[in-house]
């Protein structure tokens, strides 16, 4: 979503590339660039102005020491004032309260609440160790509490039935009570949204706020809205006391400007943000990792905590030591490191959090950035017996084609296919052999689109 802000704002950095120091006159033509890229990110004028004029006011007192040219120190400048504008530091759920602790779940319909409802109920079990029970108040909507109900099955979580005909006040209190009496530790209420802002909703769900006294209200924001994400942030803001801000839809090919406009306008934390429509796709919202990434300098330490939360360290260690061997890694292992590579969120969710200069060399290969590639292969493997994942070599012509038929693809994918995975053999023998150079070249083969 944000690079069109980052490529642009990686341009206004080198409108002072040879200068040799900081003016009043380079920092302002390299603002002028910055002001154009928020504008055209869609972040809201307000702040576009104060963050300006934020950076500003820093960058004519910054010194440029060292090796930093003045083009790394005004980055410096940008990357706090960017981090600042969207918070400062993470903030994470406040539920040290006498449980259950209720979530209020506020926003417009549209904005993905139910969806996010069930990935955070996900996340407060899996991440948290907390027991979760969601209900739906949204007797508006066809299908809103079926909608939840699935989603909770899917989350595995419980969920607590009502029907169309109740009061909203009335199913909040009732599930409130379910919760207290089967040692629930969190209760998520899904509040009813509409197409846009009116009365009767703010009066309904300012209702729903004085009965559960709320340990957390969070508004759910779609990333994609721009300007409009910042009116609704202020009308929900003025009749809630809002604790926090979930962005949805935070990978998707809009301009993003309300990831920078909502945080100001709320004067409330971004706690989370929503990215895929899978219900693991719920990221903690780290301020100065955002900003890094909209810098083009990546998100290391985001990239790290996704391995460790979806890499089985057993079956890595397994699998290193027959890498380390050279010898037993088969193609049952190379499934699954595919497999490990879509709990990571794909190629394409990687290359994403890593910096701009590797985002882009990545890119210049698109085959290799989609996860169709990956499916596709793991459809092939598929299609093998397990003597045929042990030993390639016992795939001929008419094992070929029974291959391809299995997986719905051409005997030259299952070619291409073999060709790879003998590629990977070679590199881990040279890996053995300690030929660094050879393993790199081996490696290019490795990646659907590659090199053939």
């Amino acid at each position: 979503m944000l690079d069109n802000l980052t490529q642009r704002l990686a341009r206004a950095m080198k409108t002072i590339r040879g200068e040799a120091r900081l003016t009043e006159a380079n920092i302002a033509d390299a603002l002028r660039e910055v002001r154009m890229a928020l504008l055209e990110a869609d972040v809201a004028l307000p702040v576009v102005r104060e963050f300006i004029a934020q950076v500003k006011e820093k960058a004519l007192g910054e010194e440029v020491v060292g090796s930093l040219t003045p083009g790394q120190a005004l980055v410096g400048v940008v990357q706090r004032e960017l981090t600042a504008l969207m918070g400062g530091a993470a903030a994470g759920l406040e539920l040290a309260v006498a449980p259950p602790a209720v979530i209020l779940m506020a926003g417009l319909q549209g904005s993905g609440k139910t969806t996010t409802t069930g990935k955070l109920a996900k996340h407060l079990k899996g991440e948290l160790r907390k027991k979760p029970l969601v209900v739906s108040c949204d007797v508006y909507r066809p299908a809103a509490i079926e909608q939840l109900k699935t989603v909770a099955a899917q989350a595995g979580v419980d969920f607590f039935p009502s029907t169309a005909g109740e009061k909203p006040v009335d199913i909040a209190r009732r599930a409130l009570e379910h919760a207290r009496t089967h040692y629930h530790d969190v209760l998520l209420v899904d509040t009813a949204g509409r197409l846009g802002i009116d009365e009767p909703m703010m009066k309904e769900i300012a209702e729903l706020e004085a009965a559960l006294a709320p340990a957390e209200t969070l508004f759910v924001v779609d990333a994609m809205q721009g300007q409009d994400a910042v009116n609704v942030a202020k009308a929900f803001g003025a009749a809630l006391p809002l604790t926090g801000v979930i962005l949805t839809k935070l990978d998707g090919d809009a301009r993003g400007g309300a990831a920078l406009s909502v945080r100001h306008v709320t004067g409330k934390p971004i706690k989370f943000a929503g990215v895929g429509e899978k219900l693991d796709g719920l990221e903690a919202f780290h301020p100065e990792r955002m900003a890094a990434r909209i810098l083009g300098m990546g998100d290391i330490l985001s990239l790290v905590e996704e391995a460790r939360k979806g890499v089985d360290e057993a079956e890595a260690k397994r699998l290193a030591e027959k890498v380390r061997k050279g010898k037993g890694f088969d193609l049952e292992d190379f499934k699954g490191q595919i497999q490990q590579m879509k709990k990571m969120g794909g190629f394409a969710s990687l290359v994403d959090k890593l910096p701009a200069q590797f985002a882009q060399a990545a890119a210049q290969s698109p085959q290799a950035l989609d996860d169709r590639a990956l499916a596709r292969v793991e459809g092939i493997i598929n299609s093998m017996t397990r003597a045929e994942r042990a030993r390639p070599e016992l795939i001929k012509a008419s094992r070929k084609r029974r291959i391809a038929t299995g997986a719905g693809v051409p005997v030259q994918e299952v070619n291409r296919l073999l060709n790879q995975f003998a590629e990977m053999q070679k590199m881990m023998k040279q890996m053995q052999k300690g030929g660094l150079q050879k393993m790199m070249r081996a490696m290019k083969h490795l990646l659907p689109g590659g090199p053939r």
